[in-house]
């Protein structure tokens, strides 16, 4: 008799929780891994165009984007500190001698507050699905992670959407945390609750083909490498280069609607630090007229490298990690079962 649940054995031998917990391992590697590279580049920027009171930029460790709003000109961690960088290594040289190894990291708690959660219900999600409709679907069953990886991907980004959007009003208005129920009702009694998701759209447009097509690939790369090297189980080598692979791939097909989310991000958070309404067209397609109208067609798709360069090694990361999780879990539950086989025959 099997010590398994059906839900594990159809989800390869683990159970949700331990699902949980790979996902999580993974979110938080990738975090300590890409948060140092985003910090050196956003303190590069400022170097170059200083950041003015009331001014916003993106923020993005590889799992989630964070808008920040600058107070008082160079006053935040992230690119307050004097100095003259010459490029990436030089900054993150100076960076450690001057101001701490610390510094690094210093966009790592708002990742740590949500981008964490947010990473563990979309992988979970995701397993979940694949491992349903892979049932379901039948002769079809290949299509299994094309319709998970959206689905699930609808579900992080609503479930995580009120909860940015409030971050982002807090921190422009240096609301505490204690205010987050007065932050809340005031933006529901004046807006509606629907102003909670605003935004979402261009995040669906974004994250939903990304998540569809990333895995998808995934699993044609994974299953390919597997065949081309001889071998039933996917190494960590495999699964990394395939994360990699098809990381890079969904995120160049869908980087004009990166470019949008990001514009529109960035509106809505310089018009609450000024206490203003929004009175810039939220629209898709109408932030996407704007961009062609000031930078033509090639804005869309505007920073096309450093998105790809940070894309397919957070991927890699992500995906391998947890990949890695669920082996080191399967593992665990087929000796406990045999353990307990073992046992109960003696």
């Amino acid at each position: 008799m099997s010590g398994q649940s059906p839900a594990s054995s159809a989800n390869g031998g683990i159970t949700p929780v331990q699902q949980m917990v790979a996902s999580c391992s993974g979110a938080i590697l990738t975090s300590l891994l890409v948060t140092p590279l985003d910090v050196v580049k956003i303190r590069l920027q400022a170097q170059k165009n200083p950041f003015p009171k009331g001014k916003c930029f993106v923020f993005c460790n590889g799992l989630m984007d964070h808008i920040c709003v600058c107070e008082n000109g160079n006053s935040r961690a992230w690119y307050k500190a004097p100095g003259h960088f010459n490029g990436t290594l030089d900054a993150l040289v100076k960076i450690m001698r001057n101001e701490g190894i610390k510094s690094l990291w210093s966009g790592l708690p708002p990742t740590l507050v949500m981008a964490v959660p947010a990473t563990v219900i979309y992988f979970t999600c995701y397993d979940q699905l694949c491992a349903a409709l892979r049932l379901r679907m039948g002769n079809y069953s290949q299509e299994a992670p094309l319709v998970a990886g959206a689905i699930a991907r609808v579900g992080s980004a609503t479930v995580i959407s009120p909860l940015e959007l409030i971050r982002t009003k807090m921190q422009s208005q240096k609301q505490s945390y204690r205010e987050l129920t007065a932050c809340i009702r005031s933006a529901v009694e004046t807006e509606g609750w629907l102003s909670l998701w605003r935004g979402l759209g261009p995040t669906l447009l974004r994250d939903v083909p990304f998540s569809a097509m990333y895995w998808y690939n995934y699993e044609q790369s994974k299953r390919w490498l597997c065949e081309r090297y001889n071998t039933r189980e996917a190494t960590f080598t495999i699964t990394f280069l395939s994360g990699a692979l098809s990381g890079s791939i969904a995120s160049i097909i869908t980087l004009p609607f990166d470019v949008v989310k990001t514009r529109r991000q960035v509106e809505l958070g310089e018009l609450q630090a000024k206490n203003l309404s929004h009175e810039v067209s939220s629209s898709t397609f109408s932030v996407m007229s704007r961009i062609v109208a000031q930078d033509g067609v090639s804005g869309l798709f505007a920073g096309f490298l450093p998105r790809l360069i940070k894309v397919a090694p957070a991927c890699a990361i992500m995906i391998s990690t947890y990949e890695f999780g669920k082996a080191f879990f399967r593992q665990h539950n087929q000796e406990r079962m045999l353990g307990s086989l073992q046992t109960s025959n003696t």
